[in-house]
């Protein structure tokens, strides 16, 4: 019974960190729009091609933390959070 309760553990921890990497679709996404923006407004208006590229940057700094946060999660739920969690798992189970 015990067995089964940690790998239950262990199956939900890599389907939170599965799902979590789901959200690296929305900044390539987002940036590679954000991007073809910025190409089209040079492309208009080249005497801007300073202020657009340090606009588009700063965007795209912005909007890649999401990936990074998701990065992070994922990484805590497969190294971190089963040990903690089988740990807890463990205590309650010894009392």
């Amino acid at each position: 019974m015990l067995e089964l309760a940690i790998g239950i553990i262990l199956g939900c921890c890599a389907l939170g960190a599965g799902c979590a990497m789901i959200a690296g679709i929305g900044p390539g996404i987002g940036e590679g729009n954000a991007v073809a923006k910025a190409c089209e407004a040079i492309g208009r208006q080249p005497e801007c091609k300073g202020s657009v590229t340090t606009t588009m940057l700063m965007g795209c700094a912005v909007a890649e933390t999401t990936g990074l946060y998701a990065l992070v999660i994922a990484i805590l739920l497969i190294f971190v959070a089963p040990n903690q969690l089988v740990g807890v798992l463990m205590n309650v189970v010894g009392k």
